[in-house]
């Protein structure tokens, strides 16, 4: 971390220690200090940047995380917010750091980041989840972009911190993702779980720091998240895949685990690892099953 802090935990249901909850910003000017190393504060990121990039964030119920996020931001020229109507402190607080703060109904995560993307200003957009946060590496990379002559689009790897440890394998590191982007050449895949922008023009690899990203913060809500990420999943597959089967039921998972554990080398990351590589395979299972749920007979009538 480079305003660095004593790395304290609280413990959560599932028993995963997390960085402890970081104090809520009064308004846009306080400057948050992260509790993890490498944990970016807004006092560190320059506000100069080649060209003028709104920046989008996509929230629902994420008090806990939106300001340390949102303070990270502050090099960027505006700030977009897109709440899909939470129901705890997310949008006031959002608005504490932008005035661009809008509600809109959830159908999805690519159409949700549309919507956002619609909203902005500028041709350039920069994306970010509310459990991450730019690193003062990664925006002094953005800060030395060409103004004019570079690519398109440009990748960012994306470091995860998962039970008490940053994740060095298991196929979550370096996770490269293009978060930074032309509207002019850019829309957003409409999936309703793994959207992402796709880009008609050059996308190159931005080197020089790492997107931190804050998962899921214990067992229980590591379950709760897979539970409705699925449940999506299984409502998109129908249209883009062929029909469920048994043998990818049976198979699926077990391949999986294998590559996230073994091929990925999940076992150098620990615990973690195996945790990660058992909730990938769990993943794969739960969609196919559901799948299945999904295209079953009518239930019977309660009448004998």
């Amino acid at each position: 971390m480079h305003n660095r802090s004593k790395l304290c935990h609280t413990a959560h249901a599932g028993g995963i220690p997390r960085p402890a909850v970081l104090p809520r910003a009064r308004d846009s000017s306080i400057l948050l200090h992260g509790i993890v190393p490498g944990e970016a504060s807004a006092a560190q990121i320059s506000v100069t940047t080649p060209f003028p990039i709104s920046a989008i964030v996509i929230t629902r119920n994420e008090e806990d995380h939106i300001a340390s996020a949102l303070a990270t931001l502050e090099w960027a020229a505006e700030i977009v917010v897109v709440d899909s109507h939470s129901t705890d402190r997310t949008a006031e607080i959002a608005r504490r750091f932008t005035p661009r703060v809008f509600s809109h109904e959830f159908a999805g995560y690519g159409a949700q980041y549309a919507f956002a993307q619609s909203q902005c200003r500028h041709d350039w957009v920069f994306w970010l989840d509310a459990d991450e946060r730019v690193t003062p590496e990664l925006a002094a990379a953005i800060r030395a972009l060409p103004a004019a002559g570079g690519a398109d689009a440009y990748r960012i790897a994306r470091r995860t911190w998962y039970f008490d440890r940053w994740i060095r394998h298991s196929g979550w590191y370096p996770d490269y993702q293009v978060r930074l982007y032309r509207r002019a050449v850019t829309e957003w895949t409409r999936a309703r779980v793994h959207a992402a922008p796709r880009v008609a023009g050059r996308v190159a690899t931005l080197a020089g720091g790492d997107l931190l990203h804050h998962t899921r913060r214990s067992l229980r809500e590591h379950i709760e998240v897979l539970n409705r990420y699925t449940d999506l999943a299984a409502d998109e597959l129908p249209e883009t895949e062929r029909a469920p089967s048994l043998a990818r039921l049976s198979l699926a998972p077990a391949w999986t685990w294998l590559r996230s554990y073994l091929l990925r080398q999940g076992f150098r990351d620990g615990l973690a690892g195996f945790l990660i590589a058992g909730f990938a395979g769990f993943y794969v299972f739960a969609r196919e099953a559901k799948r299945f749920e999904r295209k079953r007979s009518p239930p019977p009538p309660h009448s004998f």
